[in-house]
């Protein structure tokens, strides 16, 4: 019985080691493997810029902006409660006794946007004050009303209200300015993206030529040891070694550049992201698709003359022009005001002036203010139209535009595919011929960097084919209006 415990007493410490102590993931079987990186995509790096990117959020404050410029606006609409206490001292008619009368407004005063101001409240006398008008409380209370009212200047229109009028454009400018911003910088990601892509295929590429120099470089020395060739072509196969793994060190620097070029579009807190080159997708393997009709193009010219933001923002800046033009037209009018108040001075109110009434009339004799006000707002006006056009036929030629290079870059794409193909059938010929012995190591040489000049010209083309499309869009207006998303992204096993 004693020995049986031992065992089991045994047995219990070697599963508690085992548990404590598992064995290495190597161990336990080889085929175990971590993940390959999802592939980064284009919408994902949009969506990441909608995110977190600071000049989107930047731009993002003239919301703010645009609300404080509403809210200081109505501020000169706001009723505002004044109290005021007047209070003096003087000698009576018969010149032997002081009196010390006065009074205390209690009042609201308002302006309306229409040019019109208000008032209205209570008056408590002090001392012993003759009240003529709108008296309660035993004659020593007054309920007091006033209004000021424009008649021909100031009338409708005002620079209060034109102020107001500008803080209710500062929202959509606010929003223009976010999109164009948006579009800004979804092209330069586009651009800076699949140049980055360009990069990394162009390093692949280089490194897999530099691995076939070195195992010819090993094959060529093995053979020059057997006598079958001169030692020379091993000097001219380590030369060609050397010259694509400085070729390829440059390569994994521009990829290095271009990652960094990215990263400013990939911020993640406060601070750019750079992106690793297992992330990075091939080209999109996609058939060439038929040129728009024209009848689509028509209708993407005229998605582009209203989407645009810089079109949008000229509408934008000439109503504001339109405002000023407005308010220094009124300015040409005389100014024609009447006024109804409570009198404010105590000698006036102790004798008895309850209120006055008064019609004011003011007429500028050259006017020179308000017709240079007028003539400047009328140019920039004039301008505007002029700059209008200019706009609209731009953002049509920026379409135009990106239909050609997207043409051209489907074309090229197929001129390098086939050139590629008869570059690898020269170069599979000319291996051939050098395992016969029927050629040098040079022309292999010469042959492989034409295939790798071919293939560098089709990395090229899809690059500026996929930049094309995204020229296109941004020609369009399509950034501008459309928010990104994100779509989940195949698996793939990396080379």
């Amino acid at each position: 019985m004693m020995t049986l415990s031992r065992l089991g007493l045994a047995a219990s410490l070697l599963s508690f080691c085992a548990f404590a102590n598992p064995l290495p993931a190597a161990a336990e079987g080889e085929s175990v493997k971590g993940l390959p990186a999802i592939p980064l995509s284009l919408n994902e790096i949009h969506a990441w810029i909608d995110r977190a990117h600071p000049l989107l959020k930047g731009a993002g404050t003239e919301k703010i902006m645009a609300r404080g410029k509403m809210l200081k606006a109505l501020g000169a609409f706001e009723p505002v409660l004044i109290n005021d206490t007047e209070v003096e001292r003087f000698i009576t008619k018969d010149k032997l006794t002081t009196q010390t009368v006065g009074f205390n407004d209690t009042l609201i005063e308002a302006r309306d946007p229409m040019g019109f101001r208000y008032s209205a409240g209570l008056r408590q006398s002090i001392g012993d004050a003759k009240i003529p008008d709108l008296s309660f409380g035993n004659g020593s209370q007054q309920v007091i009303l006033g209004g000021f009212f424009p008649l021909l200047k100031g009338l409708m229109v005002n620079p209060e209200k034109a102020e107001l009028q500008r803080s209710e454009l500062a929202d959509p400018r606010a929003d223009v300015r976010i999109a164009q911003t948006r579009q800004d910088l979804f092209l330069a990601a586009a651009t800076q993206f699949w140049d980055w892509i360009a990069a990394v295929r162009y390093l692949d590429m280089q490194r897999k030529a530099l691995k076939v120099a070195e195992d010819r470089f090993k094959q060529v020395e093995g053979r020059s040891k057997a006598g079958a060739v001169a030692p020379l072509d091993v000097v001219e196969a380590n030369q060609e070694v050397q010259r694509r793994r400085e070729v390829a060190i440059a390569a994994q620097r521009q990829v290095e550049q271009e990652q960094f070029k990215l990263s400013m579009f990939l911020w993640e807190n406060n601070a750019p992201t750079v992106p690793t080159i297992d992330r990075a997708p091939d080209f999109p393997a996609q058939t060439l698709t038929p040129p728009p009709s024209p009848d689509t193009v028509q209708a993407h010219k005229l998605q582009a003359r209203t989407d645009r933001p810089e079109i949008k923002e000229i509408g934008i800046e000439a109503k504001l022009n339109d405002i000023d033009l407005e308010l220094a037209k009124n300015n040409l009018l005389p100014s024609l005001d009447a006024e109804a108040a409570p009198a404010r001075a105590p000698e006036k109110f102790v004798l008895g002036l309850g209120y006055r009434f008064g019609l004011e009339l003011k007429i500028p004799l050259l006017q020179r203010k308000s017709r240079g006000e007028v003539l400047e707002a009328q140019g920039k006006a004039d301008r505007f139209v002029m700059v209008q056009k200019f706009r609209e036929q731009q953002v049509v030629m920026d379409v135009e535009n990106a239909l050609p290079a997207i043409d051209r870059a489907k074309e090229r794409m197929e001129a390098a595919a086939l050139s590629l193909r008869l570059a690898k059938t020269l170069e599979e010929g000319e291996r051939f011929r050098f395992s016969l012995g029927a050629t040098s190591v040079l022309f292999v040489n010469l042959r492989e960097r034409n295939s790798v000049d071919s293939e560098a010209q089709v990395i090229r083309a899809k690059a500026d084919y996929q930049k094309a499309l995204a020229l296109y869009q941004w020609a369009i207006g399509a950034w501008a209006v459309n928010m990104p998303s994100a779509t989940p992204v195949n698996y793939r096993a990396r080379d």
